[in-house]
């Protein structure tokens, strides 16, 4: 029976390995034995190897450690805090706290005196820039290799070190894979400066840009359901069409400021809100000709200066539908009726949002805080983002969550459209100064602001929309796992005593770990979702896990029987998995003779996988 090796099978992906075989897959030729010839390689790519010496390089004094960092593999596990979780038997959702980059941060002194990380640079000397880059590099290699093909990052700077980003950023994930820069306008600088800064920039990368949507667009927008709800309220009530014209032109003066880009949105019939739009006329290049009759003057229409977008039967049949707007006579060219329940908006690279809205949104959670965190996202920003660079379905993973301000602002969106997008939220646990408010109001680290404000935004969402559709489905929990070290005990032998070590070895699991944490690290070793659903069967008194509907089955017991071992093989058959794979204790079985026979017996059942711990 195989082990699972704390030093190969308990570490993190080869990051190395990983790239070798994808080198192999391109150039077989240039590897031989898990090795690469670069000689061979050099001749395969002719010309296009850089030999210069004087050349076009981004550079800094600790690069070369950092690359090695970001390619070193993780030991570490993770261990399940069931206390601090919500909903832990449902949610899809995960909070880990923790940073296995911490050890780097010491070394490199990105940590200071109290032991607070810096994920941004007030500093402008040189050691703080490269200190900066050296914390940065191995989380964007991370980045990278976390992201699908249609993947994007976007990552909010100051100027401080915003062109640092974008070279560091051209390195790891290419130029041509750069797809934009977002200047967020956030305040109202009045300090006496040559230049008032009021803004921040949000650099964003695509993993494989030519994965990506053309346009992005979102149909997510708080307005445009307000609009769509008072139409719908409105052609209920009323039903004379200038009454209703007359009703909702009043609303629309009152509140036309408060409508932003659907501040156009003037009109309504009994399908609801609606305005017109000049997309009939052709961009850019001579379009089709035909003429229209005003139905008021009954001669032809002006022409957009480029002629029609759209064929002339497509016209008419938007003309039978009711689709398209005359102005009072024939000199208007024709508009597209447009409702606002199709309304869809796209990504500005300005966008002008009050950057206090994220301490207002923290607010309405935390009234009796006066001021819980510094500088937090607000819940709007960040769900633009999301809403137009992912679907509904997606995986947002950050990695500085501090308030778990992208927690909220998934939640939210999924309440708006009924999405199922799931976060993972990374956070040291950053000790808060004992001065601060968030600290006098019983947060010791920034992990537990973010931890207590999903559980808050969660129930706010939930109440403010409980009578919408489906809302009961939406996903308010989240599971809490906390870095540590391994849980299995690496042979480490004492040369003076060496009868102990052998005795230690017998059992070589951590006295302090509890058999979920085990069972978490299992998961991890193997790659399965964390999120996985996990069943707790007995069998012949001893209790098994079972990950995934069978996909893995974990048995941390002692005096495993072989009532036991069938007990699993008939598991296999009752679950019909494709494959089974199963996990023991290494000292788990009753004596050596089960042991042996146990692999025989779950062969039998075609279960080949079988490691111990």
């Amino acid at each position: 029976m195989d082990k699972l090796d704390p030093k190969t099978d308990g570490s993190s992906m080869d990051i190395v390995k990983d790239n070798i075989e994808q080198l192999k897959a391109i150039f077989p030729d240039v590897c031989c034995e898990d090795k690469v010839d670069f000689t061979a390689l050099k001749q395969l790519l002719g010309d296009n190897v850089e030999t210069r010496e004087e050349r076009y390089i981004f550079n800094w004094h600790g690069k070369s450690n950092a690359r090695r960092i970001a390619q070193t593999q993780s030991t570490g596990t993770l261990r399940p805090c069931k206390e601090e979780s919500k909903n832990w038997d449902s949610t899809q959702n995960l909070f880990i706290e923790g940073d296995n980059l911490n050890t780097y941060l010491e070394y490199t002194g990105q940590k200071d005196a109290e032991g607070r990380k810096f994920s941004s640079n007030s500093d402008s000397t040189g050691r703080y820039h490269t200190n900066w880059l050296n914390m940065m590099y191995p989380r964007l290699k991370l980045a990278r290799n976390l992201l699908k093909d249609d993947g994007v990052i976007f990552i909010s700077i100051d100027d401080n070190e915003q062109a640092n980003l974008k070279k560091l950023c051209d390195e790891m994930f290419g130029e041509e894979n750069f797809v934009g820069n977002i200047i967020w306008k956030n305040v109202t600088d009045n300090n006496p400066t040559n230049i008032a800064t009021e803004h921040e920039s949000i650099v964003v990368f695509a993993k494989n840009k030519d994965s990506l949507e053309n346009t992005w667009k979102s149909k997510v927008s708080k307005i445009k359901d307000i609009l769509v709800e008072l139409g719908n309220q409105l052609t209920s009530d009323i039903k004379d069409k200038s009454e209703l014209q007359v009703t909702y032109s009043k609303w629309f003066r009152e509140n036309k400021n408060q409508l932003s880009s659907l501040d156009r949105y003037k009109y309504i019939d009994n399908d609801g809100v609606y305005t017109g739009s000049q997309s009939v006329h052709n961009p850019g290049k001579e379009g089709y000709r035909y003429d229209i009759l005003h139905p008021s003057t009954n001669l032809p229409c002006k022409q957009p200066l480029m002629g029609y977008r759209f064929p002339e039967e497509t016209i008419q049949k938007l003309l039978q539908e009711g689709k398209i707007l005359f102005g009072e006579d024939h000199n208007k060219i024709i508009e597209l009726k447009v409702y606002a329940k199709d309304y869809v908006e796209k990504l500005s690279s300005v966008i002008e949002l009050d950057g206090r809205l994220g301490a207002y949104d923290l607010k309405h959670l935390f009234p009796e805080v006066r001021k819980l965190f510094t500088n937090p996202k607000p819940v709007s920003l960040l769900s633009k983002y999301i809403s137009f660079s992912s679907g509904n379905d997606a995986l947002i993973l950050d990695f500085f969550s501090g308030s778990s301000t992208s927690a909220h602002s998934v939640m939210d969106l999924n309440a708006q459209d009924n999405g199922s997008r799931k976060y993972i939220m990374v956070q040291l646990p950053e000790t808060c100064d004992e001065k601060t408010d968030a600290f006098k109001a019983g947060y010791n680290t920034i992990a537990d602001i973010g931890k207590e404000r999903i559980r808050r935004a969660g129930e706010k969402i939930l109440s403010a929309n409980q009578d919408k559709d489906g809302i009961e489905s939406l996903d308010i929990g989240f599971k809490v796992f906390k870095l540590d070290s391994s849980n299995i005990k690496a042979w480490d032998i004492d040369e003076d005593n060496i009868q102990q070590s052998l005795l230690d070895a017998i059992d070589n699991i951590k006295p302090e770990r509890e058999p979920e944490d085990v069972l978490y690290e299992v998961l991890l070793k193997y790659g399965l979702d964390l999120t996985l659903p996990i069943e707790e069967r007995c069998i012949a008194g001893k209790t098994l896990y079972s990950i995934g509907f069978g996909a893995l089955v974990v048995c941390l017991d002692d005096n495993i029987t072989l009532e036991v071992i069938e007990g699993i093989g008939q598991l296999k058959e009752e679950l019909d998995p494709e494959v089974m794979k199963v996990v023991f204790l290494d000292n788990g079985f009753a004596d050596p003779v089960v042991k042996t026979n146990a692999l025989q017996i779950l062969k039998r059942y075609t279960i080949d996988d079988v490691k111990s711990i």
